[in-house]
């Protein structure tokens, strides 16, 4: 439906920058808010540490399987793509429709109030007269144009703003790992009460981990720029990972040392006060600095990701499809930005509780459909196991050629190839027994006669002669 000669995207990603933005945008405010509330729903600190570890690993393995997906079906739709491959067009527009006005959008407004609403506490009140009160929308409309603008200029130019934040933003990790590990060692002996069994909610406690780490699977928007991107984007889901985790894990070590579970409990801003214990009021507003750059952070590699899936979708639409259009100069979907940035623009005019409140149900419809891709490709497994199905049965290629790309597999996969391979090999020596072998196979067997009478082709040996 687009002009084929339009511009296209090229790989000019490098994984160290595609890692970069994924960290960036995972590593954002969360951390500095979820631990108490984690806190408060498991026993001991014990049971503390393991579930960070715990939903580390779970993401691991999703990182895995959106490894696996975008490694087969490189493109720069993601998510869009996976679920229109198997699901049709009509699911895949449901989902991009939901992602651009409330998942994406509603995330991008919801963190730039956020950051809106500590760069209101770092600068002086005033500053807008009679429009004070709302100084935080002004922030957070403010930030949005800006990084949008950003992004419009060009690719490289919002991924070098992206790597600046971002190891800001590790550097402040840093820094605090390091003054609550080494900073105070006597602060620990604010002891923490045990909470009773009964009274423990680790399911509870698992969502708002699994929330935090949440981020990591758009990196499937960044395929359709990764260089060599069937190869190297399990590096880049499987190394920004394992960066999360040990960052996250240390740095509730480091709360926990200072504050104690019970400390943590009774916070509502668990690096401000930690900071404070060991470093002073200084400290408390290093770590507010530190917030501000997480929600910048958070905010542009938002932007970067979000705008692809409007460039995906517009390229199958009739309608709107100069949000289709990919800017050559810039090696961006300028287009996509810009409408983007004027819906997250009208969210914010509508108010910070009602985008905060969208932001949770686009949490709550991403929830839901982070599971449908990877449901795809077992269906389209499946369907290469039943080719009698003509619904799925396109992906039969998708399935087979997935091996090429050497990515690390989830069991129940290697099992379905394993007996796809098997099935077709039998498929193949059935045929070659009934004398109707495909040419490919026939050629096979005529080059390996011997002087015995003997060939071999795929799974089966004969004997010339031999009535079967």
């Amino acid at each position: 439906m687009t002009d084929p000669n339009q511009p296209r995207p090229q790989g000019i990603l490098s994984v160290f920058d595609a890692i970069t933005i994924m960290v960036g945008l995972v590593l954002g405010v969360g951390i500095f808010r979820t631990p108490s509330i984690v806190a408060g729903s498991v026993e001991s600190e014990a049971m503390f540490i393991v579930v960070w570890i715990v939903g580390g690993i779970i993401t691991f393995i999703g990182a895995l399987c959106y490894a696996e997906l975008s490694a087969a079906h490189p493109n720069a739709g993601g998510e869009y793509h996976f679920l229109s491959r198997a699901y049709g067009r009509s699911t895949a527009m449901m989902f991009g429709w939901a992602r651009c006005t409330v998942i994406q959008t509603g995330a991008i407004a919801a963190v730039a109030f956020m950051l809106g609403d500590y760069v209101a506490q770092l600068l002086p009140a005033g500053l807008f007269g009679p429009l004070d009160p709302f100084s935080p929308a002004i922030y957070a409309a403010l930030a949005v144009i800006v990084l949008t603008g950003v992004n419009v200029i060009g690719t490289i130019e919002g991924k070098n703003l992206q790597v600046v934040v971002t190891f800001l933003e590790i550097g402040a990790i840093g820094a605090i790992i390091l003054f609550g590990l080494f900073g105070s060692p006597d602060a620990a002996e604010r002891a923490a009460p045990s909470m009773p069994p009964e009274s423990a909610a680790i399911g509870m406690a698992m969502i708002f981990v699994l929330l935090t780490y949440g981020g990591w699977n758009e990196a499937a928007y960044l395929t359709g720029e990764l260089k060599d991107a069937p190869r190297n984007i399990a590096k880049v889901l499987a190394g920004g990972t394992v960066l999360l985790v040990v960052l996250y894990t240390l740095t509730n070590l480091a709360l926990l040392s200072v504050l104690g579970l019970g400390g943590l409990r009774e916070s509502n801003a668990v690096a401000a006060d930690m900071m404070r214990v060991v470093a002073g009021p200084i400290g408390e507003r290093v770590v507010t600095a530190a917030i501000v750059v997480a929600a910048i952070s958070t905010l542009n590699a938002t932007i970067f990701t979000g705008s692809r899936v409007f460039y995906a979708m517009a390229r199958d639409m009739t309608v709107m499809q100069w949000v289709g259009i990919w800017d050559g100069r810039g090696k961006t979907p300028a287009n996509g930005q810009i409408a983007q940035g004027i819906i997250a623009l009208a969210l914010i005019a509508v108010g910070g509780d009602h985008a905060r409140r969208l932001q949770g149900d686009g949490r709550l419809h991403r929830a839901g459909v982070l599971g449908l891709p990877a449901a795809g490709r077992l269906l389209a497994v499946r369907a290469a196991l039943a080719p009698s199905r003509p619904r799925l049965a396109v992906s039969r290629a998708a399935v087979s050629g997935h091996a090429d790309h050497l990515l690390p597999d989830l069991p129940v996969h290697a099992v379905c190839q394993r007996d796809l391979y098997r099935r077709r090999g039998a498929d193949r020596g059935r045929d070659a027994r009934r004398g109707r072998a495909d040419p490919a196979v026939q050629a096979q067997a005529g080059r390996s006669r011997g002087e015995t009478g003997r060939f071999t082709g795929p799974h089966v040996t004969l004997r010339t002669g031999e009535r079967r």
